[in-house]
């Protein structure tokens, strides 16, 4: 054999073993990826009983099973878990990491090492040492209820699931103030605007919340949120800063969300939302509906809701709570309600040590002269509906009902 020939053949050698190193590899992810749908699968099909609207308190706690997120959000996301020491705040990040052998980090991406996660999280005394008198008894009373109720839901619905999430996708939403040591979780349509005046006022940004200007707020970025920190700073403020997410009735909140984007001029969600939810939507729609998106019917934007083929994404002004602040993987402090904002919203400034004349504006951010949203304005909205529907917006608000001890609507 000359050496031309023995060149070819160590040649030839050398592909069949890269094409058979090839073929086991994308086997190997195939046999990976099979197992971990078949387990997804599993999980997503499993039968979760909605109850109806009106049902009473007692007998959704009374189920055998709590209806699971959404399919991303109930998936195994991938073959491996990692599970770190619990700490008290019950969230993964710079230990987590640490722990991770060179092999792998080297066969997981950097996002992977985020996931978590250990439940639940352990129930915290509340910090009073700063409130000196006694004039806060019976919101504090209600607040230890509130953070009881929500721990326990947790607990029961945790013990059926390991949540997953990535860290930073979890702390997104979540502004910081450093210098009181507050963590704020936004919730829109719940006092989020007027929150983010006192953040930049305990920030030192303004002197006055009143002072402050829409554009100012949401626009301006003069607030850090807490997913531009690394991640030692990021595990560092969950640990050690006093965290606090406001809530609302979610069907207030979504007809509040609905009018204040859709009844009133709006140079983004006209033509972002409107022109496609009219588009799917409204059968009759005229050439100028087409153009501007102007005039979305209620009706239309449930449909556009409840559509799983929606024709544009969600927005955070109607998306669930528990999707945009993770009530039971971040264990908060303190939980506030839109129905009691502003007692809520003062005790927490008393509690983390804002300046004695520092109170929450009392003032509505914008449309001050429409009515506000309440129950009997979500009702004349709710009668454009069918029961159907009406259902089907609870079943995609369950969750907010349950962690906040919401009642269910009767309508």
């Amino acid at each position: 054999m000359n050496l031309r020939q023995v060149f070819v053949s160590v040649l030839m050698f050398g592909v069949a073993g890269l094409l058979l190193f090839m073929y086991l590899q994308v086997w190997i992810e195939e046999q990976h990826t099979e197992s971990g749908e078949k387990l997804q699968q599993q999980i997503i099909n499993q039968d979760f009983t909605l109850p109806t609207l009106g049902m009473p308190r007692g007998a959704e706690w009374s189920k055998s099973t709590v209806p699971g997120l959404s399919k991303h959000e109930m998936a195994i996301l991938g073959s491996r878990h990692w599970r770190g020491k619990a700490d008290p705040f019950g969230v993964v990040a710079t230990s987590l990491v640490s722990k991770l052998s060179d092999q792998q980090r080297m066969s997981e991406s950097p996002l992977n090492w985020l996931r978590g996660v250990y439940l639940p999280p352990a129930l915290h005394p509340l910090n009073k040492t700063l409130v000196k008198d006694g004039k806060w008894k019976d919101v504090d009373s209600t607040q230890e209820k509130r953070r009881s109720f929500l721990h326990d839901f947790c607990k029961k619905y945790n013990s059926r699931k390991k949540l997953q999430t990535h860290l930073l996708h979890m702390v997104s939403r979540v502004y910081v103030e450093d210098r009181h040591k507050v963590l704020y979780c936004e919730v829109p349509k719940a006092g989020c605007s007027n929150w983010k005046r006192v953040l930049m006022v305990l920030n030192g940004l303004a002197t006055s919340a009143h002072n402050i200007s829409h554009d100012d707020v949401h626009y301006g970025k003069h607030l850090r949120k807490l997913d531009s920190y690394d991640l030692n700073g990021i595990y560092t403020r969950l640990n050690t800063y006093t965290k606090t997410i406001f809530v609302r009735d979610p069907m207030e909140r979504l007809v509040s969300a609905f009018r204040d984007k859709f009844e009133h001029p709006n140079s983004y969600y006209h033509p972002v939302f409107g022109k496609a939810i009219i588009k799917k939507y409204r059968h009759d729609a005229n050439e100028e509906a087409l153009k501007t998106g102007s005039g979305v019917r209620f009706k239309e934007f449930i449909q556009y809701l409840l559509d799983s083929h929606r024709p544009v994404g969600m927005d955070i002004h109607w998306e669930q709570v528990s999707k945009l602040c993770y009530p039971c993987l971040i264990n908060y402090d303190f939980i506030g309600k839109f129905e009691t904002l502003e007692e809520d919203a003062n005790y927490f400034l008393r509690l983390v040590g804002a300046p004695a004349e520092l109170k929450f504006p009392k003032f509505k951010d914008r449309h001050s002269s429409d009515e506000r949203t309440s129950a009997e304005v979500v009702r004349q909205y709710l009668k454009e509906l069918s029961k159907e529907e009406r259902q089907l917006i609870y079943n995609f608000y369950y969750l907010d009902y349950l962690m906040f001890n919401y009642t269910s609507p009767t309508v």
